[in-house]
């Protein structure tokens, strides 16, 4: 198993790794080594989940690269908190040297399931333009490909839907959003992608 995951991860193309949310790794013998090709690869948090509490083997995951150790059992959403957890500091991070007023700050996304709000008050989106809105906004700045925002909502390896999707969810979203904030915050460039700006 670890073989197949190694193989994945060193061969998959750049647009499914910028669409994984998180690396969730359990135990087994190289998972020390893992978060170092990971890394070379992906920006994603990388969770490690250890049978029982020891600081010893926490420590030891934690100097490898881990970015949070967490013990089983464990609620799937309390892995995606901790995961969007580890995404919002590392852009506030990246955020700190830039002076730029955040014209979108009026908007607050939460990761979690629940609708988003603008100026307190929520906007009620169905669950595909809900994904794609927190996709962007996780990636905000960088312009993302039709194929990534498609392979983060629906997977990558869904052959069932058509791609082409993505253009009317996204279609969609800008206008709810242009009409309660007064701009528009996903710059489109066709052939380009699609970027969450300020």
């Amino acid at each position: 198993m670890s073989c197949d995951f190694e193989d994945w991860l060193q061969t998959a193309p750049s647009t499914d790794l910028d669409a994984v949310q998180g690396f969730l790794l359990g135990d087994g013998e190289q998972r020390s080594d893992w978060p170092d090709l990971i890394q070379r690869r992906s920006r994603a948090p990388i969770i490690a989940m250890i049978e029982t509490r020891c600081l010893t083997e926490t420590l030891l995951l934690f100097r490898s690269g881990i970015d949070d150790v967490v013990r089983k059992p464990i609620h799937v959403r309390e892995i995606l908190a901790r995961t969007e957890a580890v995404w919002r500091r590392s852009q506030r991070e990246s955020a700190k040297d830039t002076a730029v007023a955040d014209r979108t700050a009026r908007l607050k996304v939460y990761f979690d399931g629940r609708d988003p709000d603008i100026d307190g008050e929520k906007i009620v989106l169905p669950r595909r333009e809900r994904q794609i809105l927190e996709f962007l906004v996780r990636n905000r700045g960088r312009r993302m490909t039709k194929e990534q925002v498609f392979n983060a909502v629906y997977g990558a390896f869904t052959d069932d839907v058509d791609e082409s999707v993505i253009e009317g969810h996204i279609s969609k979203l800008r206008k709810k959003l242009r009409t309660k904030l007064s701009f528009d915050p996903i710059e489109v460039r066709r052939y380009l992608g699609y970027a969450f700006v300020n």
